[in-house]
């Protein structure tokens, strides 16, 4: 399928925020998919995610949700980069989060082409954190996270509860995927958070990769494992075809 992308900039009170537009060549109306970042920026890789997105059909948007720490900001996978990586996250606030994806949802049903009867979210390590987050805002209709670490334990900055507190807010469908071998998120935590799902009866699966470690969807990292990498897009594929 024939892909237009471009650089865009989203409107956000006084703040621009550079994203990555990927859609379809088409005149055909379809939904959107928002990709947030891990913390190494809209990189390559999530450029690519946005991409593969889009190739199955979707208006997909990857927005810098580091704009405000460091516009611009990519980086690859070097212990440098993750330490730089966690300093900007930290920087991060849980209200401007919210506003800056709700923006995004803005930007989106504001584009012709956009279906505006909901979107879907899809998040990576601290995007896989924010993606949980933001389920709250009543547009987000399917969020599939993948391995967000500090969900039952922190939220960003200007929260006094962790993000897990929200569960009950929920507005959507959630798919929430994890590897058995990542040493940032102990099971028992994501034992939790099933729970918790399952306390306010969200439509919500779990899944567990047994061989898999955290950024186990990144064939850019060392900790790529293509066999749960490739079952976990299918079935974030599916959350969107059934939900969107």
């Amino acid at each position: 399928m024939k892909l237009n992308t471009d650089t865009v900039q989203i409107l956000n009170q006084d703040l621009l925020i550079s994203a990555y537009l990927a859609q379809p060549d088409s005149s055909e109306k379809l939904p959107a998919v928002i990709v947030v970042q891990e913390i190494f920026g809209v990189n390559d890789h999530i450029q690519d995610i946005t991409r593969r997105i889009a190739s199955e059909g979707y208006i997909a948007i990857a927005p810098a949700i580091y704009q405000r720490q460091a516009p611009n900001f990519t980086a690859g996978y070097t212990p440098e980069d993750v330490k730089i990586g966690r300093e900007y996250k930290n920087q991060t606030k849980a209200d401007e989060l919210l506003s800056d994806i709700q923006a995004t949802i803005n930007f989106l049903y504001q584009l012709p082409r956009v279906k505006k009867t909901g979107v879907g979210t899809i998040g990576f390590c601290f995007g896989g954190h924010v993606t949980y987050l933001t389920t709250i805002l009543p547009e987000i209709k399917a969020t599939a996270s993948f391995y967000g670490a500090g969900i039952t334990n922190w939220c960003p900055a200007g929260s006094n509860v962790p993000t897990i507190a929200r569960t009950k807010d929920i507005k959507g469908k959630i798919y929430c995927f994890f590897g058995e071998k990542d040493a940032s998120i102990p099971p028992e935590q994501v034992t939790q958070i099933e729970s918790e799902l399952q306390k306010y009866q969200i439509p919500h699966q779990i899944f567990r990769y047994g061989e898999a470690e955290h950024g186990f969807m990144c064939d850019r990292r060392s900790s790529y494992h293509q066999e749960s990498a490739q079952d976990a897009w299918e079935k974030a594929l599916e959350l969107f075809k059934t939900t969107l």
